[in-house]
This record gives structure tokens, C-alpha cells and sequence, in this order.
């Protein structure tokens, strides 16, 4: 059986206790009571459900201890939302959202571009935070109330969420007005061509400029932050719809003033 065995830096895999489903229920009806120490005492007792799902990821390109601690943030979502009226255990339930967290995880890092673990670490803090603020508002957080309560600036929040994205191909569409798409390659400066787009350039910067405030905003953070309308939207305070509308009605004030 020891080669079945998760190694997790700092943690004692051979002395993690198992609780009893009657050491449990009473564990919850203390947490559901109020008692802090009683949801920690579920968490720590349930540490070896997390091992046991992280074998099937053994073998792999990760760090054991990274699932490790993101199966921890599944375990603890599973016990904040578990129902006891249901008669399941709670590793039924808890069990599907560790795998989940986990992939995710995974998912997340298989990006060829690296990103500092710290930024990352406060990414997946933002979404804890997200998380237990929609369960207990029903809503989510805007970036600036995310800012507010991390103590740093809305670009830092934006950055550390954007570290989570996969990248983006050259060849994704990122505009399409009915006719032929534009893609983000054809964005993409060919220096080896020299000066022949300065022109262009110079056009395009003049009729930006012509552009209302919030117009041009939601243009660059559009196409050369590379923002999608439902960050920009929550940026701005304002419906996916809105940013829809403003972004089309600019590029077609832009291409009147380029004619």
C-alpha cells in the first residue's frame, strides 16, 4: 500500500484522524450553531478524503502540495454548503467539488506562459473570497468592493483573475460585424515591413482620440488589454448589453472618420 501513499510537505499523512459520521453530524450541528472551531475540527478530520481523490492525479506534471491545498479549498466549500436534511455522507458530496477544484486547477496551469505563484495564490484567494460572497449576498462583488477589501488597486485584482486565463491564439476572432472576422493576427504588427502601416496608425489614433472617454476606454481595454465585455462591464459598473452597444457604436464612429 505504500506505494499508494500522497506526499504532502509538512503534513503527516499517517496520523490524520478519520471522524465517525456520528462525530460528524455533531461537528455540524456546532458549526451550524456558530462554533468556529467545530467547522475546523471537520476540515482537519476530513484531510484524508482530499489524499485519497489526489491519487488519481499522482503521476502527473503538478506539485502535490498545490492539489493538495486547492482540494482543501473544495473540502471546505463542500462542508460550508453541505445539507444534512439530505442523509448523504458528506465525502458523497465532497468528493465530486475536490475533483473539481483540482481539474480546474489543472486546467489553469497548463498554460505554456508562467505566472508568479504569489499572483496566482491571491487569484485563487479572490475566488474563495467571490465564492463565500455570492453564498452569502446571492450576488457577486464588483472589482472595486474586491479591491477595497484585498487593500490593493482594481488593476491588481484584474491582473491576478487574467492569470487564470488560457492564452489567447493569434488566430481568435475578436471582432465580426456580419462580414469577414477580424482576427487578433491581423492586429499584430509586422516590424519587418517597416513604416508602410504609419499612416493607418496615425488615422487610427486621430479618430480614437475623437472618441468619448468611455468610448475609447472600453476600445482598449477591449482589443489591446484584451478584456472580454463581462470584465469590462463589472469594471465599469454597467450591462454586458452596454459595453455591447458602446464598443459597436466606436467602431463604426471609427471607420466614418477613417473613410
Amino acid at each position: 500500500m505504500a506505494k499508494y501513499k500522497v506526499e504532502i510537505t509538512g503534513v503527516n499523512t499517517s496520523k490524520l484522524k478519520v471522524l465517525s459520521n456520528e462525530e460528524q453530524l455533531k461537528l455540524f450541528q456546532r458549526m451550524h450553531e456558530g462554533d468556529a472551531l467545530a467547522k475546523e475540527e471537520l476540515i482537519n478530520g476530513n484531510l484524508k478524503l482530499v489524499l485519497s481523490v489526489l491519487r488519481k492525479f499522482r503521476g502527473q506534471k503538478h506539485n502535490m502540495d498545490d492539489l493538495f491545498q486547492v482540494g482543501v479549498i473544495g473540502l471546505i466549500k463542500a462542508i460550508d454548503n453541505f445539507d444534512l436534511s439530505y442523509n448523504l455522507k458528506l465525502s458523497t458530496y465532497a468528493i465530486p467539488l475536490i475533483i473539481g477544484e483540482v481539474k480546474r486547477f489543472i486546467r489553469d496551469n497548463q498554460s505554456s506562459v508562467r505566472v508568479s505563484r504569489g499572483i496566482k495564490d491571491f487569484a485563487y484567494q479572490i475566488l474563495n473570497y467571490k465564492e463565500e460572497f455570492l453564498q452569502k449576498n446571492g450576488f457577486e462583488p464588483r472589482v472595486d468592493e474586491l479591491a477595497k477589501h484585498f487593500d490593493v488597486t482594481t488593476y491588481q485584482i484584474c491582473n491576478a483573475l487574467d492569470s487564470l486565463k488560457e492564452p489567447v491564439s493569434i488566430f481568435e476572432p475578436i471582432y465580426n460585424d456580419g462580414g469577414e472576422p477580424i482576427y487578433l493576427f491581423d492586429q499584430l504588427s509586422d516590424k519587418k515591413e517597416g513604416n508602410d502601416d504609419r499612416d493607418m496608425m496615425l488615422l487610427l489614433k486621430r479618430s480614437l482620440l475623437k472618441l468619448k472617454q468611455r468610448e475609447q476606454q472600453i476600445l482598449m481595454e477591449r482589443y489591446i488589454v484584451g478584456k472580454t465585455q463581462m470584465e469590462i462591464a463589472e469594471t465599469l459598473n454597467i450591462s454586458q448589453a452596454q459595453v455591447s452597444r458602446i464598443e459597436k457604436n466606436a467602431i463604426k464612429s471609427m471607420k466614418r472618420m477613417m473613410k
